[in-house]
């Protein structure tokens, strides 16, 4: 993928969404599990991980064709946190949570949130590919939850 794709994708998402992150873009996650992306609410950054986008696009579409598809959904998702008026107190609770139960229900919001705020930015992506990637991200916190999708 060409950075001038990537770089394209993140400039208008940037302006469309009003945010002033600061944007990222590594090769690999330097942790255990295939995270797309991150964001540091201490510094205002995004960072985005090109492999580990492109191991999840593979995993779920079982090709790299629409590669900058997902990358366009994975960087909306990350700026929903950004712009998360939620956000701060979100994890500040998470913190303090004392049962996992709560634990997992705050974690759940955290990311609801951000993946609405990706669907009201991307009003034109295709509904069901975006579907298929947020199914597949709440589904862990689901499951902890026994919870189906609303």
């Amino acid at each position: 993928m060409k950075k001038e794709s990537l770089d394209l994708v993140v400039r208008e998402l940037l302006e469309r969404s009003g945010s002033l992150a600061k944007i990222k873009l590594e090769n690999n996650f330097p942790g255990n599990r295939i995270a797309g992306g991150k964001y540091s609410m201490g510094t205002h950054t995004i960072t985005l991980y090109m492999e580990e986008i492109m191991k999840q696009c593979q995993q779920l579409f079982s090709s790299a064709d629409r590669f900058l598809d997902y990358f366009t959904v994975v960087f909306a998702h990350e700026l929903g946190h950004a712009e998360d008026t939620e956000l701060e107190e979100l994890a500040n609770y998470l913190d303090s949570c004392i049962t996992e139960q709560e634990r997992c229900l705050t974690a759940l919001k955290i990311e609801e949130n951000a993946w609405a705020f990706a669907e009201k930015l991307l009003p034109d992506m295709d509904k069901a590919f975006m579907q298929k990637i947020i199914y597949h991200s709440l589904k862990p916190y689901r499951e902890q939850l026994q919870v189906e999708p609303a």
